[in-house]
């Protein structure tokens, strides 16, 4: 680890300086407080070792910089016996331990194989969120060419500060583009706040989103932060933003070009950092022509527009998202009962409700399948006739549900050799039996 060393007693300095040394850390030793804040100034440590008293600016000086430049960086503090109320009170600042004077070597490398187990507890738990993140992602099913498009625009968009307007219609997954703009920013740590206008009437939609002053109207008996600061150093989500009241959209147009609000009976302007999405099923330059939508707001509104497809205009993708929703709804198994029959009405069909009406087939596949048949309740929910008056348990499979389902089952085979082979394409082709470059090419169909 590297290690900040600040210790006033040469002696004393030398002798923490080589025992660290040969412990396999990278010391950086000074005698004052100054030269400790100089360092912390120009570089990041993963553990620092202070004296409490030092000439110059003080131990505890140094806690501050070291947590303020960087929070994950350990502070450990050295004091004597007369100062050890003061290192009590370091811990209260942040300080990870402390070390009363004079200790035994053995006491510190504890401490710092404790810090090391920190450390890698916390890079794990990192690496988990990462993990959840791109799960989270993941939910983004699909590898038509519009989805691989969307995808895209996703990576280059999310990193920038960009206010984006997602168009789509319902049931596309607007909240889940947004979310995944959210989670693949900078501002991933921070809140991602979600207001639906249309779930919430026009008296309250200017009190939850901008917040109010305490007697700002009758029942405002205490001051209320609104969506906006709520969501301080995140991302604000505002569904249906078509429905926006046109007496309040200069109030939000405030918050796009000056990056400020005033509660409902205020007159302060308070300052919000975060970053705003908004989502509409209309065309809003029809509502701009009609006056129903600030031309203005809708410009600063469209900087980055992301348009998601219908599911009917990418077909190719319904086995996959079923799939998906059968796994996430904890029915996995239940998928195999998709037969080519059933699998073919699910391609005829339109889906005016797009991906949520998929997945609200799947629940109701899910809950009925032991009672009824799964072709019946398909038929029956999506109201679709058997063609030529023909069951569909009787009819042929077509060319495309034969292929379509063939692709899955490949995809579901490949899929456990490589979970079997924890990622190994060498060892993944072993298990199946084929030439490696067969499974190469064979991942690369399947992306």
């Amino acid at each position: 680890m590297n290690v900040l060393l600040a210790e006033d007693e040469r002696i004393n300095r030398i002798t923490l300086t080589d025992l660290l040394v040969k412990e396999g850390h990278d010391v950086t030793a000074c005698e004052d407080g100054e030269g400790a804040l100089g360092h912390l100034r120009t570089r990041e440590f993963d553990v620092v070792l202070t004296d409490l008293r030092l000439p110059g600016a003080g131990g505890l000086d140094v806690l501050k910089e070291a947590k303020a430049r960087s929070p994950h960086t350990v502070v450990i503090m050295m004091t004597a016996y007369g100062t050890v109320d003061t290192a009590v009170e370091a811990l209260k600042m942040g300080a990870y331990d402390y070390l009363t004077k004079p200790f035994a070597p053995d006491r510190l490398l504890r401490i710092l194989q404790h810090v090391r187990q920190f450390r890698q507890v916390m890079d794990e738990n990192e690496q988990l969120r990462q993990r959840i993140r791109r799960i989270e992602t993941s939910s983004i099913v699909g590898d038509s060419a519009p989805m691989r498009k969307l995808q895209e625009t996703i990576r280059l968009v999310a990193p920038r500060e960009y206010t984006v307007l997602i168009r789509g219609e319902s049931g596309t997954g607007k909240e889940l583009v947004a979310r995944a703009l959210h989670d693949q920013s900078p501002r991933r740590d921070h809140p991602f706040v979600t207001l639906n206008c249309a779930a919430l009437p026009a008296s309250l939609l200017e009190s939850e989103l901008f917040g109010h002053e305490r007697g700002a109207f009758t029942g405002a008996v205490r001051r209320h932060d609104g969506y906006f600061e709520r969501a301080a150093a995140g991302t604000v989500f505002i569904d249906e933003i078509d429905d926006f009241p046109l007496d309040l959209q200069p109030k939000l147009l405030r918050v796009l070009q000056e990056k400020e609000i005033v509660r409902v009976g205020g007159s302060a302007s308070l300052g919000v950092d975060v970053r705003m999405i908004g989502a509409t099923k209309k065309d809003l330059q029809e509502e701009v022509k009609t006056g129903r939508f600030r031309a203005d707001l809708y410009y600063r509104l469209n900087i980055i527009p992301i348009t998601i497809p219908p599911l009917r205009d990418r077909k190719e993708d319904l086995i996959p998202l079923a799939a998906h929703f059968f796994e996430k709804h904890g029915a996995r198994e239940a998928f195999r009962k998709l037969s080519p029959p059933i699998l073919e009405y699910l391609r005829v069909y339109d889906w005016p409700g797009n991906v949520r009406e998929l997945e609200n087939l799947v629940e109701r596949v899910i809950a009925l399948s032991d009672t009824l048949g799964v072709e019946e309740i398909v038929r029956d929910t999506l109201q679709i006739e058997p063609r030529n008056g023909e069951t569909g348990a009787s009819r042929r499979e077509s060319g495309t549900s034969y292929s379509s389902l063939m692709e899955l089952k490949e995809r579901e085979i490949i899929t456990w050799a490589m979970e079997q082979a924890g990622g190994n394409v060498t060892v993944a082709a072993r298990l199946l039996q084929l030439p490696r470059s067969t499974l190469r090419s064979k991942l690369e169909k399947l992306k």
